[in-house]
This record gives structure tokens, C-alpha cells and sequence, in this order.
């Protein structure tokens, strides 16, 4: 009979250690484990100091061939980064025994200026430009642009932006990064572009070319508190309003108002180039008025097919008199939009057709009882004490920049005021608070009630350094 020994009575066997004599488990070196880490360095071949390249611009660390990426300290991207760094495999080290030792390998974090960020830095290298242009003497349009690329950090790609005498010149180190900010800017100002490229270089032998690409963009060339003459076949497209109107605000399409009957119109950048029209007057040849009557239009009677009707404008009839011909008894009469603000004895700005050479060929070909005397705008008063009681600021792009005139300073501080007083472009602009400004009494000199930034930020329940994106709301 043979016997079996019981497997759960088998116990496992022991060997000697070859070189102390101790009583070990099998393994494949024969050694105890004391024995064996004083004659064998498993960290052998394995660099105790490792460099890690860095590039402080793009704050991306560089893998091996030729990616730069970006880790966080303490990340697992970042140690698995720094273990691929270890040129010496642990698998041959070991040698096929089973050890574990403890070893420190310092890593050195070395300065190495990335591809992308020395072209940068060049300010010569680029494969793509947008150059924005817009045809007119005001630059509303362009600060507003100007918030909306911060606000949604479409700058962050440019390697240059040089601003000339009528626009903006963006450089990209990609054509993709360049068409990416064509359709931003297609879908927030209506514009339209053309594209061209420039071959610069290249290889018969792989079939590769190097392009150099310009993309053209051409602002419409209305800005606000513009007067336009419509086209005859526009103006009834957009429920036969009234070929002189006045353009109240610039976004993503053109927004219109009829000072006759409060009317409303939008038109976008396709609608505009199919029936282009152009500005009547520049913001220089507004003129200063005074309210001599008003009157509110109660009754209104609307036309047939009519479009809508603002709810904020207030239609009045008024008198007004130049206030450089004081000394005369000539009034003008007129209608306006603004009927709410105005009172007799205010001041307010308006644009003199009756004794302007106006050169537009809708304008010529208008019956001239059509054609209004005069055409305001806006109110006037004393606007350097709202400059001084402004507690917010704006952010500005980074750009190559002439010098800033008169001209253009008092143009950024239109900007600043269209903003307090339109809070339809406003909520789409990052107001900053300017903690270098006091803050001052809620009620302006002229008895107008005054909402300061700190209020509109409390209602928000936004921090002081934090960006407002409803902004300040001050009425005049």
C-alpha cells in the first residue's frame, strides 16, 4: 500500500543561506535577504539626479521627443512623467529576485523656452493674420469687441496684436487658431471676410507646401448714435419704417430706431452688405441744442404691416434752438425718441440736417418733407463729474499701440458711458471695481439718481475683485 502524506501536514522546505548560514526560504539567488542587500545594489544603473525641462511662459513641461504638456505638482500626469525619465529598466536590475529598496532620485526642474513661446517671443514667425478693419471714425465698436475677446479668452492663441490707425491685426502660429477667431468674430459683430494666402516655401520632394494665410475682416461701418438713411426697398422690408433712423446700439447685428414712431429694426451683416447704407453725420459734427418745448405723443397711429415699437423710448414732439444762436429767434421742431429724458431748458445733442451738405444718394432721392430738420441723439450735461465718480474699470488686450490721442481718450470714455447706460451691451462686458476711486454720494449733482457699482455687486452677491457681468447700472 503506498501512502500519502496529508497535504495540509506538509510543511515547506528551508536551505541554508550560502553565505551566513541561515535558515531561508528557497530562492533563486540562495541568499538571505540581509546577505543579499549588503552585496547587491538593485539601484545600480538607475540615475540618482534626473533633469525635467520647463518652460516658464507656457508653464508645460517637455516629454520626450517633442511634446510639451501641461501637470500639475504633485499630479499623476507629472509622476508618470518623471518615471519615464529613468532610462535603466528595473527588470534588469533586479536580475530575477524579488528586493525591495528604498532610494531617492532628485529630479531638477531646468528653464527651457518651448517652440511655440520662442516664436512668440520672436514676434516675427506667423502663419496667420485676421486683420479686423472697420471703416468709420468712432471706435465703439472696437471696444466693445475688445471686452468680448477678453471676456472669452479668444487672445490667449495670438502671438501679436498690433493695432493700426482703422483696426486690429491678430497673429496666429496656426490657420486653425486664425479661423477660429473669424467665426468668433462672425458671431459677434456683423462683419464679413476674405481669405488669401501666400505660399512662402516648399518641398518638391514630399509634396509639402508652407503657407502663410490673411484673413480680411471689414467691420459694417455704422457705429451707435449714428443717423442712417435706409434704402427704400430695406426700410419697407422692415415693416415700412422711416428711411431716417438712428442706430442705438452695435452688437451682433445693427440696432435701429425710428425718432418718428418709435419704431424698432434689426439687421444683420448679410442683410446690410445685400443693402449697404452708411452714417450721415460723424460723432464731430454733433451739435449742442436747447429744449425750448415737449410734448408726449399719447396717440400714436401705426402704419399698415408696422413692426414693433420700443418700450423703453418714449416718443416726444419738442422745440429746440441751437445754443450757438441764441441771439436769434430760429427753432427747429422735430420728433424724438427721447421724450422721457427731455424737459424744457435741457441741453442735448443732436445732428442739424437742415443746414448739413449730406452726400447720400437714399437721402437725395427722399421727398425733403421726409427728411427731418434735426435729429437727436442724446442728452447733454456735465459729463467730467461722472468720469470722476467711475469706481469700475475695464480690462485691456495686450497690444502694439499707437499713441492715444484726445480724440481717442474722449471716444473710450463715450465707451464708458454707453456702458452705464445700456445695459444691453453692458451684461456682456467684465466690469472690474477701480478700488484707486472713492465712493461717493448715490445722487449726481443734476438730482438724477445714481446706482454705483457696489450696490449692483451686493445684488449679485459678487466679491469686490471678483468680474460682474451685469456691470454697474448708473442712470444721468
Amino acid at each position: 500500500m503506498e501512502y500519502l502524506e496529508d497535504s495540509a501536514e506538509r510543511t515547506p522546505g528551508h536551505i541554508l543561506c550560502c553565505e551566513c548560514g541561515v535558515v531561508i526560504s528557497p530562492n533563486p539567488a540562495n541568499i538571505c535577504v540581509a546577505c543579499l542587500r549588503s552585496k547587491v545594489d538593485i539601484s545600480q544603473g538607475i540615475p540618482k539626479q534626473v533633469s525635467v525641462s520647463f518652460c516658464k511662459q507656457c508653464q508645460r513641461y517637455f516629454q520626450p521627443p517633442g511634446t510639451w504638456i501641461q501637470c500639475a505638482l504633485e499630479s499623476r500626469e507629472l509622476l508618470a512623467l518623471c518615471l519615464k525619465k529613468i532610462k535603466a529598466p528595473l527588470s534588469k536590475v533586479m536580475n530575477g529576485a524579488i528586493l525591495q529598496q528604498v532610494f531617492v532620485v532628485d529630479y531638477v526642474v531646468q528653464p527651457q523656452m518651448c517652440g511655440d513661446c520662442h516664436r512668440v517671443e520672436a514676434k516675427d514667425f506667423w502663419k496667420a493674420v485676421v486683420q479686423v478693419r472697420q471703416k468709420t471714425l468712432h471706435k465703439k465698436t472696437f471696444y466693445y469687441l475688445e471686452q468680448l475677446i477678453l471676456k472669452y479668452g479668444m487672445h490667449q492663441n495670438t502671438l501679436r496684436i498690433k493695432e493700426i490707425h482703422d483696426g486690429l491685426d491678430f497673429y496666429y502660429s496656426s490657420k486653425q487658431h486664425a479661423q477660429k477667431m473669424v467665426e468668433f468674430l462672425q458671431c459677434t459683430v456683423p462683419c464679413r471676410y476674405k481669405a488669401s494666402q501666400r505660399l512662402i516655401s516648399q518641398d518638391i520632394h514630399s509634396n509639402t507646401y508652407n503657407y502663410k494665410s490673411t484673413f480680411s475682416m471689414e467691420i459694417v461701418p455704422i457705429c451707435k448714435d449714428n443717423v442712417v438713411c435706409l434704402s427704400p426697398k430695406l426700410a419697407q422690408s422692415l415693416g415700412n419704417m422711416n428711411q431716417i433712423c438712428v442706430c442705438i446700439r452695435v452688437t451682433s447685428a445693427i440696432h435701429l430706431i425710428d425718432p418718428n414712431t418709435l419704431q424698432v429694426a434689426d439687421i444683420d451683416g448679410s442683410t446690410f452688405w445685400s443693402h449697404p447704407f452708411n452714417s450721415l453725420c460723424h460723432p464731430k459734427q454733433l451739435e449742442e441744442f436747447i429744449v425750448m418745448e415737449c410734448s408726449i405723443v399719447q396717440d400714436l397711429k401705426r402704419k399698415a404691416g408696422a413692426g414693433m415699437i420700443s418700450k423703453k423710448h418714449t416718443l416726444g414732439e419738442v422745440w429746440v434752438q441751437k445754443t450757438s444762436e441764441m441771439d436769434t429767434d430760429k427753432q427747429y421742431f422735430c420728433r424724438t425718441h427721447l421724450g422721457h429724458l427731455l424737459n424744457p431748458g435741457d441741453l442735448v445733442l443732436g445732428f442739424d440736417l437742415a443746414n448739413c451738405n449730406v452726400n447720400d444718394e437714399h437721402v437725395n432721392k427722399m421727398n425733403s418733407d421726409r427728411v427731418p430738420d434735426v435729429v437727436l441723439i442724446k442728452k447733454s450735461y456735465d459729463r467730467t463729474k461722472r468720469q470722476r465718480r467711475r469706481n469700475w474699470k475695464l480690462k485691456e488686450l495686450a497690444r502694439d499701440k499707437e499713441n492715444m490721442d484726445t480724440d481717442d481718450e474722449r471716444q473710450y470714455q463715450d465707451f464708458l458711458e454707453d456702458l452705464e447706460e445700456d445695459e444691453a451691451i453692458r451684461k456682456n462686458v467684465n466690469i472690474y471695481r477701480d478700488s484707486t476711486i472713492p465712493v461717493e454720494s448715490d445722487t449726481d449733482d443734476e438730482g438724477a439718481p445714481r446706482i454705483s457699482l457696489a450696490e449692483m455687486l451686493e445684488d449679485l452677491h459678487i466679491s469686490q475683485d471678483a468680474t460682474g457681468e451685469e456691470g454697474a447700472s448708473m442712470m444721468t
